[in-house]
């Protein structure tokens, strides 16, 4: 695969008619002196002044919705949809990134990218396909200035990629792919030797080797596909070719992770679920819940 040519493709993007502006107001924004940079459960920007505050928020609200955070620049605070920090503490204590080539696939806007700069990794590389998602993230590293590549590319490209990863991050990505082993696969083959691979997705109950497949929507996502038992992943994850499979954390999706903000414009897990059985999404399958896992090559 001629990842030059996606490249190529893919930049085209920003000119489409609703990313265009977004660019445009970004590249002319004046970036005030930041004085410092917390990377805590807030990605926090200290600023000299706030003088240019008022333009600054109005930039980051043409990107609306911001899904992952939250980020504070200044006195303006984005309080994104998801607490990311909640997912990133979970697996902090499982990870050692000190001089290690990272691959976040399905990075977004980057808060994890930026919260593992403190982990002093050789290098760090972010994969998503979603033009929005880059202008966040190029609107935060405007004010940190990290040398984190983003590529416009997706999970499909991993293994055709110019280098190997150390450790793999892929979170909430495998259960938008109609064929999840074959991504895993892709997950695999991009690895160094031993190197390691983090994973969360969409789980069901059960000790059978099984998975659900809703008809339409889950949770009013329309491409989810396969959503596993453990036992069910674990197979998955065998049959790609991993080894050493640790189930680090199983976690209900809550309304203290997920929640509607002023910062999405649009629905979140509380209109998701069952009104009268919060239990079951609004389609009547189980709720939302999560596993964690690491394996390695």
């Amino acid at each position: 695969m001629d990842l030059n040519k996606v490249r190529e493709e893919r930049q085209k993007w920003l000119k489409w008619k609703n990313i265009a502006p977004i660019k445009e107001a970004l590249d002319t924004l004046e970036i005030p002196k930041v004085t410092n940079v917390n990377l805590h459960n807030a990605i926090e920007i200290e600023l000299k002044d706030n003088q240019n505050i008022q333009e600054i928020t109005n930039v980051a609200k043409m990107m609306k919705p911001w899904r992952k955070g939250p980020f504070k620049i200044g006195s303006l605070y984005i309080d994104s949809e998801w607490q990311s920090f909640i997912k990133y503490n979970l697996l902090e204590p499982y990870f050692n990134l000190k001089d290690k080539i990272i691959a976040d696939v399905g990075c977004n806007n980057g808060y994890y990218m930026f919260r593992m700069l403190k982990h002093k990794p050789k290098k760090i590389v972010g994969f998503d396909p979603s033009a929005l998602n880059l202008m966040q993230f190029d609107f935060i590293n405007r004010f940190i200035k990290s040398d984190i590549i983003y590529e416009l590319l997706g999970i499909e490209h991993i293994e055709f990629y110019e280098h190997k990863f150390d450790t793999i991050f892929c979170l909430g990505v495998l259960y938008h792919r109609s064929d999840p082993i074959s991504s895993l696969k892709s997950l695999y083959k991009s690895l160094n030797r031993d190197g390691e691979l983090f994973l969360d997705t969409f789980m069901i109950d059960g000790e059978d080797d099984i998975c659900l497949t809703p008809k339409e929507r889950y949770s009013k996502i329309p491409n989810i596909y396969f959503i596993p038992t453990v036992n069910a992943l674990k197979n998955w994850c065998n049959r790609a070719g991993f080894k050493n499979i640790e189930v680090l954390e199983i976690k209900k999706t809550d309304l203290n992770e997920q929640r509607k903000t002023e910062w999405i414009d649009s629905q979140s897990l509380n209109d998701f679920l069952d009104p009268n059985n919060p239990n079951l999404t609004v389609e009547g399958y189980p709720a939302p819940k999560r596993v964690y896992i690491k394996a390695t090559k």
